[in-house]
C-alpha cells in the first residue's frame, strides 16, 4: 500500500471520467489534493484534505495564478498530475478545420506546458518534485481521423522528456502513462457498440499514477508508461 501522508498533490481534471477516480486514489493514499477544475468544489469530494480550485488553463497567467494561490494556501506543492485533456476527429487531415487544431494543442499541450512552467520553479526551489501526466497510444501509433490530436499528444510526450532531461539533476522527475482507450462514461456515450471491457480501468491508471509520486519511483523519469488494457 502506498502511503502518501504528508504530500500535496495538484491534480488538474480531477472531476473528469478519469480525475475522479485518480483524485479518490490519492485521497485513500493520505495525500492532500488540491483539485482543478473549471466549476469544481469542495463537495464533490467531501474529505478534510481536499480543497477546489477553480481555474482555467488557457494561458501561462491563469496556471501561474493557480499554482500560487496553491501554495499560499496549501505550502509545498510535491506533486502535479495533470489530467486535462480532450479529443476532436474524424476527419482526415485535409478535412481539419484549424479550429480543431488550435482546439487541440490547447486542450492537450498548452495546458500541460503551462502548467510544468509554472509548478517547476515551485519543485527546484524545494528541490524534489513529481510529475505526471496523461498521453496517449494515438500519439506513438496515430489512427486515421485523429491527426490533431494524436500530434497533440505526441507534443505533450516529447514535453515530459524535454522536462526530464532538462530537471534531472534537481530532484524533479516527469513521466507520462500512455493509455488505450479508458473506459469512461464519455467514451461509453461516443462508442456505444464497442467492447467497453476491452478498455482501461480508470482505476489501473490511478494506481501507476501513485507509483510514478511515490518514493519507490524515485529513479524513474522521462518514462513513457504504456496502459492498454485488452484494447487493440
Amino acid at each position: 500500500m502506498i502511503d502518501l501522508s504528508g504530500k500535496l498533490v495538484l491534480i488538474t481534471g480531477a472531476t473528469g471520467g478519469l480525475g475522479r477516480h485518480v483524485t479518490t486514489a490519492f485521497l485513500e493514499a493520505g495525500a492532500t489534493v488540491a483539485g482543478v477544475s473549471r466549476s469544481i468544489r469542495d463537495e464533490e469530494f467531501p474529505r478534510p484534505r481536499f480543497k477546489a480550485f477553480p481555474a482555467e488553463l488557457s494561458s501561462s497567467a491563469s496556471a501561474q495564478a493557480l499554482v500560487a494561490a496553491v501554495t499560499a494556501r496549501l505550502g509545498q506543492i510535491d506533486a502535479l498530475v495533470h489530467l486535462v485533456g480532450g479529443f476532436a476527429g474524424g476527419k482526415h487531415l485535409a478535412e481539419t478545420d484549424d479550429a480543431v487544431l488550435e482546439q487541440m494543442l490547447g486542450v492537450n499541450f498548452r495546458s500541460a506546458f503551462y502548467m510544468a512552467k509554472a509548478v517547476l520553479p515551485v519543485m527546484r526551489e524545494a528541490g524534489a518534485g513529481r510529475i505526471v501526466m496523461i498521453g496517449s497510444r494515438a500519439a506513438l501509433e496515430p489512427p486515421a481521423g485523429a491527426s490533431a490530436y494524436s500530434a497533440s499528444k505526441a507534443a505533450l510526450l516529447a514535453l515530459v522528456r524535454s522536462i526530464a532531461s532538462e530537471y534531472r539533476t534537481a530532484g524533479i522527475t516527469a513521466n507520462a502513462i500512455v493509455p488505450g482507450t479508458i473506459d469512461t462514461p464519455t467514451n461509453r456515450a461516443a462508442m456505444p457498440r464497442a467492447d467497453f471491457s476491452a478498455w482501461v480501468d480508470p482505476r489501473r491508471i490511478a494506481e501507476v499514477t501513485l507509483w510514478l509520486v511515490s518514493d519507490q519511483a524515485a529513479a524513474v523519469t522521462g518514462a513513457w508508461i504504456p496502459v492498454s488494457g485488452r484494447s487493440a
